[in-house]
């Protein structure tokens, strides 16, 4: 974090990350990390976690807490975020992270496929907010952060229930902004571009790779900490005006 902005209103917050083992989301959980948040972070992928946990805990203010969690499985979302919440007290910054992008063809969509891409994608951002709600509102307030993605305004191929998903989530922040807004919670979309992490990087060649840049307004490749230097901005105090709208990290990409 040598040389980003330092949001003293960030020091001591409790923040949860979904999906914050690894890509956009371990960037998240070190960033908080590194304001002196608390943070608590869910994820599937246990190694990859544990060593998030191992590489930036040591000589933080506070070290991150990992907690296994499939979020499809709604029971153990909730058994998690009382856990969670129990420890901290309450939550004030939850950040909707987690999700899959694999690819899939219209043909080869089943009912039970549906249910479980919006599972993945969708389900779980309602009600992990619905979990850490009743706390904010007893302490005047809180933030919640969804990410969206630029797929759907793309129309990327292959990525039908994906885009579906996230094109949801845009509105399901408009609505929580209004439906809270007036107990202090602001709910905002980050709308990420194509960031390079090693979970994209396999579904582009060198070629693909330049594809994309050459698409964008700037050069370079957007990484996971320029992701959560929006995030934290919209977590932090100085953001205090800002809710129900979706921010870009994009590097003008279209």
């Amino acid at each position: 974090m040598s040389g980003r902005a330092i949001y003293p209103s960030l020091s001591g917050k409790r923040v949860v990350v979904t999906g914050g083992g690894s890509g956009i989301g371990a960037g998240l959980v070190e960033a908080f990390v590194a304001q002196g948040a608390r943070v608590a972070f869910l994820d599937v992928v246990e190694d990859a976690s544990r060593a998030l946990v191992d590489r930036i805990g040591a000589g933080a203010a506070h070290a991150p807490v990992f907690h296994p969690c499939d979020l499809r499985d709604l029971d153990a979302l909730g058994h998690v975020m009382q856990r969670i919440v129990a420890s901290f007290g309450a939550v004030d910054i939850l950040v909707n992270n987690a999700a899959s992008d694999d690819r899939h063809t219209v043909d080869a969509i089943t009912p039970a496929y549906w249910d479980e891409r919006m599972a993945v994608n969708l389900r779980h951002l309602f009600f992990a907010a619905q979990a850490v709600v009743p706390g904010m509102k007893a302490g005047g307030g809180g933030v919640i952060l969804n990410l969206g993605s630029i797929s759907w305004h793309l129309a990327l191929p292959e990525l039908l229930l994906y885009e579906t998903a996230k094109a949801g989530i845009e509105g399901m922040t408009r609505a929580m902004a209004r439906d809270l807004g007036r107990d202090g919670i602001r709910v905002n979309s980050v709308i990420p571009g194509n960031v390079q992490t090693p979970r994209q990087e396999q579904w582009y060649t060198p070629e693909g790779e330049a594809e994309i840049v050459a698409a964008q307004c700037l050069n370079g490749r957007v990484q996971p900490e320029d992701v959560a230097a929006l995030i934290l901005f919209l977590a932090s105090d100085d953001a205090r005006m800002c809710t129900g709208h979706d921010y870009w990290v994009d590097a003008g990409w279209r």
